[in-house]
């Protein structure tokens, strides 16, 4: 049975403040549950149906708590407006900076993304296109807020993401002769622009691109380019979209 306990943990899990206290994240959805089933992730919590968990014997296994319910319980819990068959609460992991060969390996860094979605699809992006590490600035929004997560669809247990000083990072990658690009309006066309296989791609802020501390370190502008020819056209690109194209151009060479 779900108790209001139960409920009231799984509810409060939408806040980084209660998710912080208690080290743990919430995954909701069918999918999104057997991908965490499917990691090296501890679930300390799992909300499912019985047809859920006679599909997954291997929950038995992976999960310290196994809680069989029905899908009222499971409407009255969920954080979704159409939640499926089963939830999981999650033990966070050690976030630490991942180790990285910036001379043999291309990684993406986030300057102050604050969109839930935007970061999610981002790691989504990332996984796609064989990118397996993100970093984050300190001021991004919390890898582990729900909507980050649901729109990972399951690439946040892949993708290895860090929350670091960004300036500092940046720093002494652009001391050690490391590529640092920076997406921007008025830099190189990346099309035509000699790209290499290893190196950091830097994307900005939503509403302000790339910050003034942070462009300072760039050593390589790009910018993709508009073929629109209305005087209407849009200013700019999602950062998530910005971010697929460069990927797909960065893996493309």
């Amino acid at each position: 049975m779900l108790s209001k306990n139960k409920i009231k943990l799984i509810q409060s899990l939408n806040r980084k403040k209660d998710r912080d206290e208690s080290g743990l994240f919430l995954v909701e959805g069918n999918k999104m549950v057997e991908e965490a089933l499917r990691s090296e992730y501890q679930i300390e919590t799992l909300v499912c149906t019985s047809q859920f968990a006679d599909q997954h014997p291997e929950i038995r296994l992976k999960a310290k708590e196994i809680i069989e319910t029905d899908k009222d319980s499971l409407q009255k819990a969920s954080l979704l407006q159409n939640p499926q068959e089963a939830l999981a609460i999650i033990i966070q992991p050690e976030i630490e900076t991942p180790e990285l060969n910036l001379n043999a390996e291309l990684c993406l860094a986030l300057d102050f993304i604050q969109d839930p979605g935007n970061l999610g699809t981002i790691l989504r992006i990332a996984d796609w296109f064989g990118i397996t590490t993100v970093i984050c600035s300190e001021n991004t929004v919390d890898v582990f807020n729900p909507k980050v997560v649901q729109a990972s669809m399951g690439a946040i247990f892949r993708i290895k993401t860090g929350y670091i000083n960004l300036e500092s990072f940046l720093s002494k990658a652009s001391k050690s002769q490391i590529p640092v690009y920076g997406t921007f309006m008025d830099g190189n066309n990346i099309y035509t622009e000699s790209l290499t296989r290893n190196g950091i791609v830097i994307l900005g802020n939503e509403g302000n691109g790339i910050s003034d501390s942070i462009s300072r370190l760039v050593n390589r502008r790009i910018a993709i380019p508009t073929f629109s020819t209305n005087p209407n056209k849009a200013e700019s690109l999602n950062v998530a979209i910005a971010a697929s194209i460069c990927c797909s151009e960065f893996r493309r060479r």
